[in-house]
């Protein structure tokens, strides 16, 4: 079992001869409470749960291995993350680092429109953001720009459209964050997922 934290770049993994797969999404900020460690800290890193967790951590993995259903694999799964959630400690720059995310989620793009909100400095927001989301406010808006985005291609490829619709600037923006990020441009990605 391993933990992927936050990506700064898109990464891109054919996965052959495994059996058995289970991805567990966190929303951002809970990875204190729930890993023992900051977003930060995993931030382009895959690690071993047993790392993070000790012993728990290797235990959780065999009993994985071990379950027979899925809604057995499910049952231990979400046993693990209670207890873990119950035992942890959630720094107060966790709670406000997902009330930021929710803010930058709604269309909210300017950090320091989020801070003002939040009544913070941007300073002490980025601050917040990077050690309970694991990246930058503003990398993150841009994230959840060309998430968006990505969701609009699937029934649209009029990409002038949709980079007005996801807010970028101009579609030039689009095109250079689909680049940056994930390394294709708007039509090669569309074309590798289909």
């Amino acid at each position: 079992m391993c933990v992927a934290g936050p990506r700064t770049r898109a990464h891109f993994k054919n996965v052959t001869g495994g059996t058995r797969a289970v991805i567990l999404q966190f929303k951002p900020g809970w990875s204190a409470p729930l890993l023992g460690v900051g977003a930060s800290a995993l931030t382009d890193r895959i690690v071993p749960l047993e790392d993070l967790w000790g012993r728990s951590g290797r235990e959780l993995g065999h009993e994985l291995l071990a379950a027979r259903s899925l809604p057995e694999v499910l049952d231990r799964l979400s046993h693990a993350v209670a207890l873990r959630t119950r035992q942890g400690f959630e720094p107060a720059s966790a709670r406000l680092a997902r009330r930021a995310v929710r803010l930058l989620e709604a269309d909210e793009v300017r950090v320091e429109s989020v801070a003002a909100r939040l009544g913070v400095t941007a300073r002490h927001l980025r601050r917040a953001f990077t050690e309970s989301i694991g990246i930058g406010p503003k990398d993150f808006a841009r994230s959840v720009r060309l998430r968006r985005a990505v969701r609009m291609a699937e029934t649209s490829k009029d990409w002038g459209r949709i980079a007005a619709e996801a807010g970028y600037y101009d579609q030039s923006h689009l095109i250079a964050d689909f680049r940056e990020l994930i390394g294709l441009t708007p039509g090669q990605f569309a074309r590798s997922v289909q």
